[in-house]
């Protein structure tokens, strides 16, 4: 059998090696009191497959699929099409292989893409050098915030109020265990928060989202000037990666570490993960970059060939000299964005973009006109914050039950009381002329009732 290979035999031979008689003689250490009296209650018994495959349907069924009904959220996930040939292409061996190239010059198919992928990002976030992929995005933002303290010797990070809640939110938990400290700006939908005066010597970064959580986006050139002026470093977050087909690169805005989530290229929504982190950053501190980085080469005869040039996990160095302990490189993740962006190529990225901000323009004018909903953000990429007059978590979920998905309600980010009516709307490729109307004419009897 697939899942219990062992035969009765095959126990009994095992338990006479160990010198045991009975599989409970390896618990003796647990108390009596701990064991169970008897099956779990409420706990049905095992099943067979069919019967199993019948009821994990029927919990499925509960749920709404994302490509079903008119969809409208994002707040750092998105629903974008991912072609059907990237599925395919991810099946082939060539490329993927089973898992980490811990003799990597044997796994040539996966440095290969690893290699392309790090050029992807490097054009995309318009940064000189990349890594070979993070966790995701919040986890490399981590990443980047103690990189930034090894770089600066500096131990203090200010974090904008326009950072997703949830990013904010794990650096918060590194920063406890770690030891460093962190300076977290309130929400600013409305004011413009001003981080330049909140820099000092002490500061060994700030953190800046562009388009931030609410949908606003930022020219981020005065801050970096700002950051550099004082010997910090400017990192920029971007959870929207679409959006880089369309608005300036963070390195050409003076960014020091870019950091984005990968998943709208390639990867599908998949209840929350895996995703695929983005790094990049300035030449000068590429030994501090976490990670992986592969490089190109020629081999004794002259052919192309591809080396990992520099791995500075704990996993392959000393505990000491690492600068992560991140362990792996969502590396399927990483192969899927690097063939779905291939796929689409420079220009069919631009229009991609393009067409993701014509529909968000045209959600917000239709938007804008219903009595009790506000728009709040003067510029935007895809996605954009509306204050409504009444609490937006309850209509959210009036909605559902109307096979409207019309958004994520801030406060699911952020308890803070005046986000309470605030409703995050996020509008792709896959939204549609009707899809907009649909949200529309519910939003009008939802604000007037």
């Amino acid at each position: 059998m697939r899942y219990l290979p062992l035969t009765a035999q095959d126990r009994s031979a095992m338990l006479e090696k160990i010198g045991t008689t009975s599989v409970d003689d390896l618990f003796a250490d647990v108390p009596a009191s701990a064991w169970l009296k008897g099956p779990i209650a409420n706990l049905p018994n095992h099943k067979s497959e069919m019967e199993v495959e019948r009821t994990l349907t029927a919990l499925a069924h509960k749920n709404i699929a994302a490509g079903s009904v008119p969809f409208f959220c994002g707040a750092g996930a998105y629903r974008h099409h991912v072609p059907a040939s990237v599925d395919q292409l991810l099946l082939r061996g060539e490329f993927l292989t089973s898992y980490t190239p811990y003799q990597p010059e044997v796994s040539q198919g996966t440095l290969q893409y690893l290699f392309e992928f790090q050029t992807q990002v490097s054009m995309l976030t318009g940064m000189p050098v990349a890594n070979a992929s993070m966790y995701d995005g919040s986890t490399g933002t981590v990443e980047a915030v103690m990189m930034a303290n090894r770089v600066t010797k500096r131990d203090g990070a200010i974090l904008s109020g326009g950072l997703h809640p949830h990013y904010r939110d794990v650096v918060k938990t590194h920063s406890e265990l770690s030891g460093f400290t962190i300076d977290c700006l309130p929400p600013s939908i409305k004011a413009t928060e001003n981080l330049i005066k909140k820099i000092t010597p002490e500061t060994s970064c700030v953190v800046v989202q562009t388009p931030d959580v609410w949908g606003n986006v930022h020219d981020v050139t005065a801050l970096a000037n700002a950051c550099h002026a004082q010997g910090a470093l400017l990192i920029v977050v971007v959870t929207e990666v679409i959006s880089l087909g369309l608005l300036p690169s963070p390195g050409s805005m003076g960014a020091d570490i870019v950091v984005c989530e990968g998943q709208s290229i390639g990867n599908g929504l998949n209840f929350g993960g895996p995703y695929v982190g983005l790094f990049a950053t300035k030449e000068e501190y590429i030994r501090q970059m976490p990670g992986r980085i592969c490089g190109q080469t020629v081999d004794a005869e002259g052919a192309r060939g591809f080396v990992l040039t520099l791995s500075t996990r704990e996993q392959h160095i000393r505990r000491e000299k690492a600068t992560s302990n991140i362990c792996t490189n969502s590396g399927l993740c990483a192969l899927a964005f690097t063939m779905h962006l291939t796929l689409l190529g420079q220009e069919g990225l631009k229009k991609l973009a393009r067409l993701n901000h014509t529909l968000a323009v045209q959600a917000v004018d239709r938007l804008a006109k219903i009595s009790g909903v506000t728009i709040l953000n003067k510029g935007f990429f895809n996605e954009f914050a509306l204050e409504l007059s009444k609490p937006a978590a309850a209509i959210v979920e009036r909605l559902a039950a109307q096979r409207i998905l019309a958004g994520v309600p801030a406060s699911r980010l952020d308890a803070a009381p005046e986000l309470r009516n605030i409703l995050l709307v996020a509008v792709t490729e896959t939204t549609t002329a009707e899809h907009i109307e649909t949200l529309a004419l519910a939003l009008e009897k939802e604000c007037a009732a």
